[in-house]
């Protein structure tokens, strides 16, 4: 948690991000992250400052509990002074508990963010999905949280100005920008009409410009002319030394095929798991793991 101090921007973790949405599709599956195509709405975790601290707390828990779908989680919610956010003892259940920073007895419009993160610990911890190292484990649970309908939360506690600066979770605003962003054009859904926080609106349109980019990378139809055209550049080098050039940064690798036509892998925009097509023309691809049905010009 940043409390009045440096807020860290761009997209320093985007690989792990991005490995993280394919671990949830192999781990979950298609038709489970279908099953959470709504996300969590305002009024279900909304928090006056009339309410009582402890039960508006754990109704909020228990909202979020029914959102991941973790009917047999209960959760009892305490406060105390420490320095991170929020800590979850994750045992074997059913009932887990969970420490808030004491900030969140005046801030408690941000209790449904810190709570959102802790519980999808819960979630990832029976699905025995991790990450090694702590940092990597939180931001896949940074990016499961986002994706699954609850990060909106996490976004809207980023506020930052000249005199104070507040930010909730490991990924950096424009990251959970990001995430919330492949989750919006997944589902066809609008969260920023769901932001108080202006700063997070900002970020969100940057992480949304970012994920529009995914889609619009070679060997895909939707690519840019310079992107077309280094795409081509590459082929021809592909094809004449069986190898693409060996710097490294563009998304697709070529590989010879001794049985057929050169061959082309890049990430699927959606779920970010490689798939591989032959080196033909126009090519229909579809990828098994999140179904994406994707237009290519090989």
């Amino acid at each position: 948690m940043v409390n009045d101090g440096p807020v860290e921007h761009g997209y320093p973790h985007l690989r792990t991000v991005r490995a993280a949405i394919t671990a949830l599709y192999r781990r979950l599956s298609y038709d489970t992250i279908q099953t959470f195509s709504t996300s969590v709405v305002p009024a279900d975790v909304a928090f006056c400052d009339t309410d009582d601290l402890y039960l508006g707390a754990q109704r909020v828990a228990r909202e979020l509990v029914r959102h991941y779908r973790l009917p047999d989680a209960r959760l009892v919610v305490s406060f105390r002074a420490m320095p991170h956010a929020a800590n979850i003892e994750l045992t074997a259940g059913p009932e887990y508990f969970v420490e808030l920073n004491d900030r969140f007895r005046t801030h408690r419009r941000d209790i449904g963010a810190a709570l959102a993160h802790e519980i999808m610990h819960v979630y990832l911890h029976r699905l025995d999905l991790s990450f090694p190292g702590t940092r990597e484990n939180e931001i896949l649970t940074d990016t499961a949280t986002t994706y699954l309908g609850a990060g909106w939360l996490l976004l809207d506690a980023y506020r930052e100005d000249a005199a104070s600066s507040q930010k909730l979770g490991y990924l950096t605003p424009e990251e959970f920008g990001y995430v919330l962003a492949k989750r919006a054009l997944l589902f066809g859904e609008d969260p920023s009409v769901w932001f108080t926080s202006p700063q997070a609106y900002t970020a969100y349109v940057k992480g949304l410009a970012r994920a529009r980019g995914d889609g619009q990378q070679p060997p895909l139809t939707a690519a840019g002319w310079a992107g077309r055209r280094r795409y081509a550049r590459d082929r021809r080098h592909a094809q004449d030394h069986a190898r693409v050039p060996p710097d490294g940064s563009a998304p697709y690798t070529f590989t010879p095929d001794g049985r057929g036509p050169l061959r082309v892998s890049f990430p699927c925009p959606t779920c970010h798991q490689r798939i591989r097509v032959p080196v033909r023309g126009r090519v229909r691809a579809r990828c098994a793991l999140c179904r994406t049905v994707l237009e290519c010009d090989t």
